[in-house]
């Protein structure tokens, strides 16, 4: 089994590699769908964020309002912080679990790549327990333009959400692969093919 930890920073068309290898045949481990995992309805991690940011953080049937809370925590890095010492222990015990269940599936045929897709994957040091680390970069207006336009966002509140994240310069510091996507998906597709047929 070959493991690759895929990372990117927002916008940066990360989920559009994963989606790519998916249907390439990798097995695919999503951080995103881990997380929301962790602060479903009734979880630990979901009872501490209402105790540190207030009751409001839900919805009335019970789940995360995400948009309420990404508005607190992108414009305090305090509560931020507050946030991911709640939810990132748990996140990370989480894909370790799912790493441990993927590697006995795969190893047992002695064959078959897994992907961990973490938009912070170096934060979580997911990296170091990785074979390869693959990092999707595109240039930072490009970036700032994507993000505007895929959540609706006035520039000031999308340079504040990238600017909480690790910048993508200290990211590739840890690339094995750099994956340029400042063109089109079907030229993204065709390094992702190009990769894919290398590893195999």
């Amino acid at each position: 089994m070959l493991t690759i930890g895929l990372t990117g920073n927002i916008a940066s068309g990360k989920s559009i590699v994963s989606k790519y290898l998916k249907e390439l045949g990798a097995e695919i481990i999503d951080a995103d769908i881990i997380a929301r995992e962790v602060v479903k309805p009734g979880s630990p991690a979901l009872t501490e964020i209402k105790q540190e940011f207030g009751q409001q953080v839900t919805h009335h049937n019970g789940t995360l309002n995400r948009k309420y809370l990404g508005n607190i925590v992108f414009a305090d890095p305090n509560a931020l912080k507050k946030l991911n010492q709640i939810t990132h222990p748990r996140i990370r015990e989480l894909i370790n679990m799912e790493i441990q269940k993927h590697s006995l599936k795969l190893n047992s045929s002695n064959k078959g790549i897994l992907i961990i897709d973490a938009a912070l994957l170096i934060e979580f040091g997911i990296h170091k327990m990785v074979d390869i680390v693959w990092v999707v970069q595109l240039d930072p207006i490009l970036q700032l333009k994507r993000l505007m336009r895929r959540d609706n966002l006035p520039e000031a509140e999308a340079h504040q959400r990238i600017n909480v994240q690790m910048p993508q310069s200290e990211k590739v510091k840890h690339a094995t692969k750099i994956i340029s996507n400042n063109g089109t998906v079907e030229e993204l597709h065709k390094k992702i093919r190009e990769l894919w047929d290398e590893l195999k």
